[in-house]
């Protein structure tokens, strides 16, 4: 899926939490998020689209997920977090290049065309990856141990990026071909942007063969560049695997890099200079670096910004009255076929029962609002759960999905709306986690995070509703107004 990326190490965050965040950004997919117990989890698990089987472990953990609700495709879990307060968000779409496809194929599925002949099975995916891997790790690191592995043995049929955290860690990693890898601890001090492409800019093959502190990979990994000539680095330079295992078209400019710049450029806008004839980087620029140290500590709500952005204040932005002459020209970050966005937040200061935080967006991130929940539950509430495929403004997704339809065509009628409305759930949502947090640290009592999130469920259904309302009055009112210039 075409997604955007964003990470944050513990260090970067303004409560020495991780978070890991990804925009879902499926064809117009119906989202919701439950909770898989154990007893919900496949003991044999087979992939709807490449048709791979596993055996899966007997031990799986309790998690979060944002399964799609019609399975026709598949499970598609996209985000989640487990009991052992391990977050993951998976997958990112990433680029490649011919050199790597030709020396490690992806492993895709293809149907028997005569009678009498097998299917040849797929790899694992984006459909699968969440459901194979989350319920089974106690810590970031594990997750990239066990993906890496399930990647050598089975393969992928798709080039992807896939995040891991816990309170202490994140990491980062990305497929080569179809079965290789590569991984990197983030920082504590940074953050990642990651839109559609391969992004890490920089790789320790000491460290990945040596002590392992920040850097893993495929057994093979050296070989694998020597033996089909992938390493474009010059000789006696600092290793770039960009270069080797990722892409160098045009296409990139229009639709991958300006978002890594525009994230860049909400995160340092101080430190380094993003406009005019000097920038260090521009929109097309494909040297813009994986991490950076931001400016000022981030927020859940920054990262819920940056995620919902469409280059306000540049030339860019394709909502801006004026034609600029360069106004849409990039993709954005913030569009209108995202299924769900979520912010995977591990908390250091709190109790391990309400360390994991996960806030959810469905529909547009431009228009939608971000919600707090408590991971560490055993159902969530029917508001967020229970999605119908039928539109409906009984369920936060539809909800969410109808203000972003009606506020886009009428952008300057309804954006202040939007932003009252995004304001009001970020605050109440603060408020009752603060709350619950101090009920939790004084009476330990697991049945006040379901409390929790039902309260939390109830006030966006509110809020979401009156907003709709508003936002309905409003673009009818503007439409109508458009309409009756058009007839004069």
């Amino acid at each position: 899926m075409p997604c955007t990326t964003l990470l944050v190490g513990k260090n970067a965050s303004n409560d020495q939490s991780t978070m890991i965040a990804r925009t879902d950004d499926g064809m117009f997919d119906e989202k919701k998020i439950i909770v898989v117990t154990p007893d919900k989890q496949p003991k044999k698990y087979k992939s709807k689209l490449s048709h791979v089987e596993i055996t899966l472990p007997d031990n799986p953990m309790r998690y979060t997920s944002c399964p799609s609700v019609n399975p026709k495709d598949g499970i598609w879990a996209a985000t989640g977090i487990n009991a052992a307060n391990v977050g993951m968000t998976a997958t990112e779409t990433i680029t490649s290049n011919p050199r790597v496809l030709a020396a490690d194929p992806l492993v895709v599925y293809e149907k028997a065309k005569k009678r009498g002949e097998k299917d040849k099975i797929g790899g694992i995916g984006e459909e699968d990856i969440v459901v194979l891997v989350l319920p089974y790790i106690h810590s970031a690191r594990e997750g990239v141990e066990r993906l890496g592995a399930l990647l050598e043995e089975y393969g992928t049929y798709e080039s992807n990026g896939i995040a891991f955290n816990d309170e202490n860690e994140i990491w980062w990693l990305e497929t080569i071909g179809g079965h290789h890898w590569m991984a990197r601890r983030v920082p504590d001090d940074e953050v990642v942007v990651m839109p559609n492409q391969f992004g890490m800019d920089a790789f320790d093959f000491e460290d990945a063969f040596g002590a392992q502190t920040a850097h893993l990979c495929s057994a093979d990994m050296r070989e694998f560049i020597e033996k089909y000539h992938l390493d474009l680095n010059r000789e006696g330079e600092p290793f770039n695997p960009r270069f080797c295992f990722g892409s160098h078209s045009d296409q990139d400019h229009v639709y991958n890099t300006p978002r890594a710049w525009f994230m860049g450029r909400c995160l340092t806008p101080s430190s380094h200079k993003w406009d005019g004839p000097d920038a260090e980087y521009g929109p097309e620029s494909d040297d813009i670096p994986w991490s950076f140290v931001p400016d000022k500590k981030v927020t859940a709500e920054d990262v819920k910004y940056i995620l919902s952005t469409y280059y306000q204040g540049t030339d860019y932005n394709p909502y801006t009255s004026h034609d600029t002459g360069k106004r849409g020209m990039y993709r954005s970050i913030g569009i209108n076929r995202t299924g769900v966005t979520s912010i995977c937040q591990i908390r250091s200061d709190v109790p391990s029962a309400i360390k994991g935080v996960e806030w959810i967006i469905f529909g547009s991130t431009a228009f939608s609002a971000a919600l707090p929940l408590y991971a560490n539950v055993d159902k969530m509430p029917k508001y967020l759960s229970n999605v119908t495929l039928d539109v409906s403004t009984e369920n936060f997704y539809w909800a969410s999905r109808l203000i972003g339809s009606l506020a886009d065509p009428c952008y300057a009628a309804t954006i202040q709306l939007i932003d009252r409305y995004q304001s009001a759930i970020a605050t109440e949502g603060r408020r009752i986690i603060n709350e619950y947090d101090r009920k939790m640290i004084e009476q330990n009592d697991p049945k006040l995070l379901e409390e929790a999130n039902e309260k939390l469920a109830e006030m966006a259904k509110k809020e979401t509703t009156n907003t709709l309302n508003k936002v309905l009055f409003e673009s009818s009112k503007h439409m109508k107004n458009g309409y009756n210039r058009a007839d004069n």
